[in-house]
């Protein structure tokens, strides 16, 4: 319930279209799409549904590659400042009279399992105002994981951002291969 004493009202974090390397391929587009349809609020009284999913080897191997490129950014207060900025850059661009962008999926943030209710309220305000290029899934790992596999051992991460197109399609492609959304039958290996 939420404070007005009312149920949440949950939604799926984004409808927007897919990078265009997943839409690429319509079974890996299909099934991404599927991904991003199901999931739980990250807290309680959330309203965002976002899906969750384990931190496999595929999807390591996906991190490992965006962290060699220098495409990930360590936290939320980081992935705030990197996706403000780019908002900035939008908003010049669409000022100058540049070719619209369109309202795709664009950027993939990564959260812990282990935040505290305030952390995850926090990713929710960051998912509404960079809605719809910014989308999240919930890994069923802990931060120091995380933050040991990307970034060394001893420096947690509990929020990963990707902000790469590429980076963001791999991961997505990577995480629903693993995960079997409600009523779509078992995952496909492979």
């Amino acid at each position: 319930m939420t404070r007005a004493g009312k149920p949440p009202r949950r939604r799926p974090a984004s409808r927007a279209p897919l990078p265009r390397a997943i839409e690429a391929d319509p079974a890996a587009a299909e099934r991404v799409a599927r991904l991003l349809a199901h999931g739980r609020p990250l807290w309680r009284e959330g309203e965002i549904l976002v899906p969750r999913a384990p931190l496999d080897a595929a999807l390591e191997a996906a991190l490992r590659r965006a962290q060699r490129a220098g495409e990930l950014v360590r936290g939320l207060e980081g992935a705030e400042e990197a996706l403000a900025a780019e908002e900035k850059g939008l908003r010049q661009a669409e000022r100058a009279g540049d070719a619209p962008h369109g309202a795709r999926v664009s950027r993939l943030l990564l959260l812990a399992d282990d935040g505290a209710v305030r952390f995850y309220r926090q990713a929710e305000a960051l998912l509404r105002r960079h809605a719809p290029r910014l989308v999240a899934v919930r890994l069923e790992t802990d931060a120091g994981t995380l933050g040991g596999l990307l970034f060394g051992p001893g420096r947690p991460a509990r929020a990963v951002l990707l902000e790469r197109k590429e980076s963001v399609a791999a991961a997505l492609v990577a995480i629903a291969a693993s995960v079997t959304p409600p009523g779509s039958g078992p995952a496909r290996s492979g």
